[in-house]
């Protein structure tokens, strides 16, 4: 025991960071599995909720296109005056009945349509005459359908298409369907005189969504009476389920794609579609656990993980002992370096790693003084380099697109035009080359954005006009050269490219102890709610000439000062620039500080 704490102080520096590496492997390991499988899990489930929400909108346009082929039938049956006649007459001979069941029959062929998906049909009078056109299908008498709780209830609901559910049953020859039914009724008197049934195996109802099923996907549809008229769960079928009823029809009142619902003693993720014309909904039942567990081995994931945290803890341990022996002992020399003032090399000896480190220390050591100088001499001239550069910037972006009016121009003609637009380029370029510390007045400043009025004006017309608005208490002051040139260049070019024409306000004046310029549009706007955070807010400055006018304008007077953004969808954009206000050179005055910061941060 005496051996163990003395080895543990001694190498404490090794004990630490194997310990620190071997919880952060772990934890790593741990974090890493346990993100992928919830990750994995998430993003699958969403994909498969995306997919199966059209699964059942697919599923629901077989259903509507069965029940608009059905609501075809039944009309056709009640305008056809050969079935009517013959559902009617009281007095027949038995000729004349052979003749009736050939002449119905061959109306019934005729109505007949391949949309009903394989489903019978069967005409029903009041004088008890049945014609089934499939009687291997549904063997019923006439008798027992008169008699039976769906003519009843169509007897009720005279005017209505009807579907209701029969489980199997004898009368049903032992198996399940859904029978599409309707009162024959005379148009005038609202009397019935028949019924019609269209009824389906709920095989063949299975078979609309046949092959949209799996393990742990299951789909059944419902009546509103809440009864499972059918699924590819068979033990469903016949089942009343009232809970799920209200859950869905909440789904489809709120219109939320899914819900989690309970179902048969367990939980499940539901989706719906409600089929107005057969009073049903069909609803999708995703078993999360079955599905997922499918997808992910998780067995083999956490073996996989404990392997690597095995092997990387062996590869840490090895590597930290052989480390730490030498990093120890230079550690001791480094912290007595305070005793001799920090001139005292350490001894270069060791391992590479400690040696490389011993000698950068001592490196350090030299340099430390002449860095420092250097440091402060960088500093001194950086502010300058930099200024220098964002104006470098601009000046060949502005003759860039100034220079592609002209080339325009001359292309079609536009001689004159082209004259005029280079005269008026002339005084912008002489005021955009020179020192970059210089500043001109807002009177010159004005005479510029006119110039460069007229250059644009000679490409778009009248289609946009700029209207230019100046106190005259601002003219004497002074502000940093091309400032407003690149938000005006930036409205002219920008935007209007949906909207081809509109207004450009262009506004200084001075506000309390600020001058204000702001350069404001009619255009297409940008939508502000993208940009949530001030990350994204920095891709409001993000043009050449725009995001070098912030920088230059904070550069030179502090991050009081800069350019706001303000636009909205459809509607313009706002730039406000806020300088100080300055009546000659910045180097030479006081410039007023507050606590508001502009632009992003």
């Amino acid at each position: 025991m005496k051996r163990l704490r003395e080895f543990i102080r001694n190498n404490r520096l090794f004990m630490k960071m194997f310990l620190v590496m071997v919880i952060s492997i772990v934890a790593v390991s741990v974090l890493i599995a346990f993100s992928t499988i919830r990750m994995s899990n998430n993003l699958f489930m969403e994909t498969f909720s995306i997919t199966n929400t059209k699964v059942l909108n697919q599923i629901k346009q077989e259903f509507e296109s069965f029940s608009n082929a059905v609501a075809s039938t039944t009309m056709n049956v009640q305008d056809n005056g050969t079935i009517k006649r013959l559902l009617t007459r009281e007095d027949m001979n038995s000729v004349e009945e052979s003749k009736s069941y050939y002449g119905i029959t061959e109306q019934l062929d005729r109505i007949y349509t391949d949309s009903l998906n394989q489903a019978n049909m069967i005409v029903l009078g009041n004088n008890g005459r049945l014609f089934n056109m499939k009687y291997n299908h549904w063997p019923v008498t006439a008798d027992a359908l008169i008699n039976h709780p769906i003519t009843e209830n169509l007897q009720k609901n005279p005017d209505e298409i009807l579907y209701q559910f029969i489980p199997a049953s004898e009368i049903s020859n032992g198996r399940d369907m859904v029978v599409a039914s309707k009162a024959l009724t005379e148009r005038s008197t609202g009397n019935i005189y028949g019924y019609v049934y269209i009824p389906i195996r709920e095989r063949d109802v299975h078979a609309f969504y046949e092959g949209f099923t799996s393990e742990g996907n299951s789909v059944l549809v419902m009546n509103g009476q809440g009864e499972i008229v059918s699924s590819n769960r068979s033990e469903w079928i016949g089942r009343r389920t009232p809970h799920l009823l209200s859950v869905a029809e909440a789904s489809d009142v709120n219109r939320k794609e899914y819900r989690d619902a309970e179902a048969f003693d367990k939980d499940y993720l539901m989706m719906s579609e409600s089929l107005p014309a057969l009073d049903m909904y069909v609803i999708n039942l995703i078993d999360q656990e079955v599905v997922v567990n499918n997808l992910i081995d998780t067995k083999e994931l956490v073996m996989i993980s404990v392997g690597i945290v095995i092997l990387a803890v062996g590869i840490v341990f090895i590597i930290s002992r052989r480390m730490t022996n030498s990093l120890s002992r230079l550690v001791g020399q480094i912290s007595n370096m305070s005793k001799y003032d920090f001139r005292k090399p350490v001894d270069e000896e060791g391992g590479y790693e400690a040696r490389k480190l011993g000698e950068a220390f001592n490196y350090m050591l030299n340099e430390l003084q002449d860095h420092v100088d250097i440091l402060l001499k960088t500093q001194r001239q950086a502010r300058k380099a930099e200024l220098e550069a964002l104006q470098h910037q601009i000046n060949p972006h502005f003759l860039y697109n100034t220079l592609t009016s002209v080339k325009f121009m001359v292309k079609e003609g536009k001689k004159e035009e082209a004259f005029d637009t280079i005269d008026a380029l002339i005084p912008l370029l002489q005021n955009a080359l020179g020192n970059v510390d210089e500043t001109i007045t807002v009177e010159q400043e004005a005479a510029n954005i006119e110039h460069y009025i007229l250059i644009n004006r000679m490409r778009y017309g009248n289609k946009i006009k700029v209207n230019t608005l100046i106190s005259p208490d601002c003219l004497h002051y002074h502000l940093p050269k091309l400032v407003i040139q690149p938000f005006l260049e930036n409205a002219f070019f920008h935007a209007f490219t949906d909207k081809k024409e509109g207004f450009i306000q262009i506004l200084i004046a001075q506000r309390e102890d600020k001058l204000v310029c702001e350069v404001v549009d009619t255009g297409d706007g940008m939508r502000m709610e993208t940009f949530r955070n001030q990350k994204e807010k920095r891709k409001l400055f993000s043009g050449i000439g725009i995001r070098n006018v912030h920088d230059r304008i904070q550069m030179l007077f502090g991050e009081h000062y800069g350019v706001e953004i303000a636009s909205e969808w459809k509607k313009g954009t706002k730039v406000k620039i806020v300088l100080p206000l300055l009546e000659g050179n910045p180097k030479d005055m006081t410039i007023p500080i507050n606590n508001t910061k502009i632009g992003p941060s």
